[in-house]
């Protein structure tokens, strides 16, 4: 790619990271979640993959990293649905007595484990879409 594309890359990556943790974090205040951050977030990992090449990526990129990362997604988001199996599979348990709860509805602390279980939903998708991304483009230089 161009001078002009990696330059507004360099720009925007950290933007668009940010405004993914942002949808992650306050998910089950607003529109969005996990999925939807975790998403934007790997359209950040997908636009450095277009602008910089494949080249770049692999310098930046640790399979085993986000292998791990992808596992630990998942398991915090099987922990936190494990947390209330007493009472119900997914039950809330720390909205109504941890420390996730903070007594005032719609704030940032007041959903127990939703927001934890929004982060390991967007970890696991982010560290997902962006592996898919890289193994495609692997595969793509691969077959030429």
């Amino acid at each position: 790619m161009g001078v002009i594309v990696r330059t507004g890359a360099r720009a925007t990556i950290p933007l668009i990271g940010i405004f993914g943790a942002y949808i992650v974090a306050h998910g089950h205040l607003t529109p969005g979640g996990g999925f939807q951050g975790g998403a934007t977030i790997a359209g950040a990992g997908i636009l450095f993959l277009l602008a910089f090449g494949l080249g770049e990526m692999k310098r930046h990129f640790n399979k085993n990293l986000y292998s791990v990362l992808e596992g630990i997604g998942g398991l915090a988001f099987l922990g936190a649905a494990m947390l209330g199996i007493g009472t119900a599979f997914f039950y809330n348990v720390l909205w109504h007595n941890g420390p996730f709860f903070n007594g005032k509805p719609g704030t940032l602390l007041s959903a127990g484990y939703l927001p934890i279980m929004n982060l390991a939903v967007g970890l696991k998708v982010f560290t997902g879409l962006v592996s898919a991304m890289v193994g495609l483009a692997l595969y793509r230089r691969w077959r030429k």
